[in-house]
């Protein structure tokens, strides 16, 4: 049985439910703050599903290689290692604000220091990839098939207790997160995000603070979730606003699973300017040639359960056709996965999302202007790294397509 913490209180207890299920029930003195999730407001009755957890448990779950590095470490404990036991070992530290420990247990983040100076200028000797999964995969409640972690930086941590002016269990939670990547698969992959943030961000989006590390082994994510006070603000992405499991994720279309979710649950007062920033970043998403925008990758945050939410900053954005040549869109546009024309995109920003054909034109030139910019970057940055010159040869080129086909219109 697992005990579900919300802003730092009880919230309720889950447990296996049935052969392959599991439930969740409020404690009988949980007020409406408690809700773990927009979609499950606080009742009597037990939330029950047949298999596995609700998407707000599982939405932070490890998949790829730091689901099995832990599923090796902890199987043999265990004796199996379903959702369930991942969901015990990585809750204490997560994404958002849920945590989640044992019946009896009481919340400790104690999230190990790792100095993100120290990861940029790469003075850690050996390999950094193994050093950060190995000490860190336990704190990593976080998801997505690139390997990343949550580490809690020193200087960080001071300046939100200094800030605060008092020692809260926050400040022992992670503070940074870092992704890496495994050369076999997808070379360079955090130089790939760092120049596609660098786009988002010139496109006027929201994207938290990210670096990369001097030897580009390792891009690191200021938290967005993370508030001044050292506590975290609500995280849904939207598998979970869609009431669909991870596995899930590429089921769906963006105007019914991302933009009319964003509808139901963004407040009327900023749902039109989060309308426009949506819109930015599926054109965006089709420039740039980055076919793993699915459900999990677009979310809400909010300070109050109740109160109001708005789109998520920008994250997990890759040129995803460097590595897969033939790779289309995650969710369909107009029944279909092929990478959209200007045209397919203005009819979508028109009839889902309210804007003028003006203000469409307006955010697709300032598209094209934010990835020419970026492109010089891409090419300069060629030129001091030899080892990322193909791999930002290729996003080049893919921009370029991108550009072409996404963001001007027929003559």
């Amino acid at each position: 049985m697992i005990k579900v913490w919300a802003d730092g209180a009880e919230a309720g207890l889950a447990d296996r439910h049935g052969r392959r299920g599991s439930t969740f029930a409020y404690l009988p003195d949980a007020g409406t703050e408690r809700a773990v999730s927009v979609t499950m407001p606080v009742r009597l009755a037990s939330w029950n599903l047949e298999y596995g957890l609700t998407p707000i448990f599982e939405m932070n779950l490890p998949e790829g290689a730091l689901r099995e590095r832990l599923r090796l470490a902890f199987a043999k404990a265990t004796g199996t290692f379903d959702e369930f036991d991942l969901l015990a070992v990585v809750g204490r530290s997560q994404v958002g604000r849920l945590r989640y420990t044992g019946r009896d247990d009481r919340l400790d983040e104690g999230v190990p220091f790792q100095s993100v100076d120290e990861i940029l200028k790469a003075r850690r000797d050996g390999d950094l990839f193994s050093h950060l999964i190995e000490k860190f995969a336990p704190y990593s409640g976080i998801s997505g098939i690139q390997p990343k972690v949550l580490v809690r930086d020193p200087q960080a941590s001071q300046a939100l207790e200094a800030g605060a002016g008092r020692l809260s269990l926050s400040f022992r939670g992670a503070t940074h997160i870092v992704k890496l990547w495994d050369p076999t698969e997808f070379p360079q992959l955090a130089a790939n995000e760092y120049f596609c943030l660098k786009a988002a961000e010139r496109c006027g989006l929201n994207v938290p603070r990210f670096r990369l590390a001097e030897n580009g082994a390792a891009l690191v994510v200021d938290r967005f979730d993370l508030r001044g006070d050292g506590t975290y603000r609500g995280v849904e992405d939207f598998c979970v606003l869609n009431a669909r499991p991870t596995d899930e994720k590429y089921r769906g279309s963006y105007e019914t699973t991302v933009i009319k979710r964003l509808g139901d649950f963004v407040d009327s007062p900023n749902l039109m300017a989060d309308r426009e920033k949506l819109f930015t970043l599926i054109a965006l998403n089709a420039a740039l040639r980055n076919g793993d925008a699915h459900l999990k990758n677009f979310a809400i945050v909010y300070d109050d359960v109740q109160g109001d939410a708005r789109l998520a900053p920008v994250y997990d954005v890759v040129t995803t056709t460097v590595y897969l040549p033939v790779d289309k869109m995650a969710l369909t546009l107009d029944g279909s996965t092929r990478w959209p024309e200007a045209k397919r995109l203005h009819r979508l920003g028109e009839t889902r999302l309210m804007l003028t054909p003006g203000r469409i034109r307006d955010i697709l030139m300032r598209i094209g202007d934010a990835l020419s910019k970026t492109r010089e970057e891409i090419q300069a940055y060629r030129r001091d790294h030899p080892d990322f010159s193909e791999v930002g040869e290729r996003m080049i080129q893919q921009w370029e397509i991108g550009m072409q086909q996404s963001l001007k219109a027929a003559s």
